[in-house]
């Protein structure tokens, strides 16, 4: 075995263990009556902290030692964050027309069955902005193989 090959498996391994530690310590602080208010933002913390390790950090991303591989990689890795941003962005933001919309929806159908087919467009238009957000992220992910 050489010396990359335990620095890689270390930096393959660290992050794993770490977030699996963070999940464990959050789930006995709250059985002892933590908040779930701050055992939500230890995790986020934790997450954040993996995260920051691994973007500075790229180990295995320079195992090979080729400049251009490693710089391969790293724009690929930054596509795959970026298609996953672009996801999680509007799904979020399409969560949060729908949870406005729908409601009201049920309401002025509740009032009247005939407003039904024009409440349900704004639903569906926020459904719609989640779903250009997975057509955007799967355009970047095809253009990155």
């Amino acid at each position: 075995m050489s010396v990359t090959f335990l620095i890689n498996a270390l930096a393959l391994i660290f992050p794993v263990v770490f977030l699996v530690l963070s999940v464990l310590i959050a789930i006995k602080a709250f059985q002892k009556g933590a908040s779930p208010k701050k055992t939500v933002y230890m995790q986020l913390s934790s997450f954040a902290a993996v995260f920051a390790l691994c973007f500075i950090f790229p180990f295995v991303a320079n195992a090979a030692g080729d400049a251009t591989a490693a710089a391969d990689a790293t724009a690929k890795g930054l596509g795959y964050i970026g298609a996953a941003i672009a996801t999680g962005a509007s799904c979020i933001g399409g969560g949060i027309a729908v949870g406005g919309a729908a409601p009201a929806a049920i309401g002025a159908t509740s009032e009247d069955s005939k407003n039904f087919g024009k409440a349900i467009i704004f639903v569906a238009l926020g459904e719609g902005c989640a779903l250009y957000g997975l057509l955007v992220s799967i355009l970047i992910i095809a253009g990155l193989g």
